[in-house]
């Protein structure tokens, strides 16, 4: 499609015919663009089992059977996960400030714009594709036998795979800032510090706190879990009642958990009307 628009702005079309042809061959290749991504996502379907018609409905009763086992919720000890909550929510907070400190110095040097040359483009790159490529939850068993049980290796590792995906987003931001103020600002005498402070960062920091906060919207849903490796927080005490098969209270505890989500995602939303 892109190389017929470039042939009728380099040599326009004489006649209706000529017009009608190249948009048929645009949809043509449209259409057979799209069945390429329809087979692939059907074959990975099919890789997957999600084709076994069979297998998934042998599976439907016992879910049937496990919801019944839930209800009614069992909020008995619900003042025991009073602590646990704040040690999520504690968690979640400590993670993403110590992934936005971190963040932003990579996401400078990581930026084609602000990178002092391209050797230090890559490595930064490269140190950002590092850290998102682990799972927090990988990151959290690593620091769980380094530092031991409790809410700081969940700190850790949140906040370290944080960094490959927000630093990433900053560095997005920053290579999309407008230039004019850039220009403004070096005709102006301004170092490269001077130019990234005054004329970068002021464009960019309504993006960096979108970023910011729907970061720590994904670390308090993940720090919710990371009690599976004993990081602390209320993902503990849903492991708990899992393994002591108490579905009445885990169910619980989901719903506990869900209005902590719909809190965090109400006060994110809020924060980011008054950055912008």
């Amino acid at each position: 499609m892109a190389s017929d628009v470039e042939r009728i702005k380099g040599d326009p079309p004489q006649n209706a015919d000529e017009i009608l042809s190249i948009e048929r061959r645009g949809w043509r290749r449209t259409g057979v663009q799209a069945a390429l991504v329809l087979a692939a996502i059907l074959l990975c379907a099919w890789l997957t089992d999600m084709l076994d018609l069979q297998r998934m409905s042998e599976g439907i009763p016992a879910i049937g059977t496990l919801m019944t086992e839930m209800f009614p919720p069992d909020f008995t000890d619900a003042e025991s996960w009073v602590r646990p909550m704040i040690d999520t929510i504690a968690m979640s907070i400590a993670g993403t400030a110590l992934a936005i400190v971190l963040s932003l110095p990579l996401g400078i040097l990581a930026a084609r714009n602000t990178t002092p040359n391209p050797t230090v483009y890559r490595i930064a790159r490269g140190i950002l594709n590092v850290f998102r490529s682990i799972p927090e939850l990988i990151m959290g068993i690593v620091f769980v036998a380094a530092v031991g049980f409790g809410a700081l290796p969940g700190v850790l590792a949140l906040g370290l795979h944080s960094i490959g995906m927000v630093g990433k987003f900053f560095s997005e931001a920053i290579e999309h800032a407008h230039e004019a103020p850039v220009e403004a600002a070096r005709a102006a005498g301004a170092n490269q510090i001077q130019v990234i402070t005054h004329g970068i960062l002021p464009q960019v920091m309504p993006q960096f706190a979108d970023v910011t906060m729907y970061r720590w919207e994904y670390n308090f849903r993940a720090s919710t879990v990371m009690g599976m490796v004993g990081a602390g927080g209320i993902g503990l005490e849903l492991i708990a009642s899992l393994r002591l098969m108490q579905y009445n209270e885990c169910f619980a505890i989901l719903i506990t958990i869900l209005v902590m989500v719909t809190i965090v995602d109400a006060l994110s939303a809020v924060l980011r009307k008054r950055f912008k």
